[in-house]
């Protein structure tokens, strides 16, 4: 996309060396405005981008490429003149400028890159995530019972990972707020010896923090796992807890963001 736009470039500072006769004539009246110019040129990249896709191109085999952008200039309520016009003043009078616009063309697009990448990874947690419970915890909660407790079974080998993000705050009265869990295999979830995960004590700084369990599942060995995410050893005064939990998940064979 970047070859393709230096070209579109390139190609109108020649247009525009030829027409040195003319450069006397080129003003800044009726030009495209700067932010609009930055938007065209934007979608002239992604325009170019898709028609190199090959199932895109495939449907739009009989559309030329300076059309395409033609058609785009139109969309913004231009025409390919005053375009024309535009990078030619753009081009000899304000080089810099241009060069400037160009960087926002840039910056825009790395912004959107980096926004499709962070949902596509998020989009595939999403899809991986088999927490089933509740994915936000603020204690106290009026509407429920203050209960995090959690009751899950994981029945495919894999090494799991259990990640969420507590921000415990300074006027918490519970004592020792923590998470506590514990695994059992499936078929003895009641009777069956308990293997208790990692313990973690909460930290009352008013900070979230962020914090991993990992579990191991092996063949033919199904685990259920409980517990608290929210435990303490005494029940502090009505609303003294102050905790919240969010940003839970619970996937395969993927490490935390």
């Amino acid at each position: 996309m970047i070859r393709s736009v230096l070209q579109l470039l390139i190609l109108v500072s020649l247009i525009s060396v030829s027409c040195s006769r003319r450069n006397n004539k080129l003003d800044s009246r009726n030009l495209i405005p700067e932010k609009k110019l930055v938007s065209i040129l934007t979608d002239v990249y992604l325009t170019d981008g898709l028609l190199e896709i090959p199932k895109i191109s495939a449907l739009f085999s009989s559309l030329d490429t300076l059309p395409s952008y033609n058609q785009i200039i139109k969309n913004y309520g231009y025409s390919k003149e005053i375009m024309d016009r535009t990078l030619k003043y753009y081009f000899i009078k304000k080089p810099k400028k241009l060069v400037t616009i160009y960087d926002q063309v840039l910056a825009t697009l790395s912004e959107m890159e980096s926004l499709i990448d962070l949902k596509a990874v998020l989009e595939e947690r999403r899809r991986l995530n088999q927490w089933s419970g509740i994915e936000f915890y603020s204690f106290p909660d009026p509407s429920a019972t203050d209960s995090s407790f959690f009751d899950i079974t994981l029945s495919k080998p894999n090494n799991y990972s259990l990640t969420f993000s507590v921000t415990a705050f300074p006027d918490d009265q519970s004592h020792n707020p923590r998470f506590a869990g514990y695994s059992s295999h499936a078929d003895s979830s009641n009777t069956g010896k308990r293997e208790y995960l990692k313990p973690i004590s909460y930290i009352k700084d008013g900070h979230s923090h962020d914090y991993t369990i990992n579990i191991y599942v092996f063949p033919n060995k199904p685990l259920f796992i409980r517990g608290l995410l929210n435990d303490f050893e005494s029940r502090p005064v009505e609303w003294g807890s102050h905790i919240i939990i969010e940003n839970i998940s619970l996937t395969a064979g993927l490490a935390p963001l």
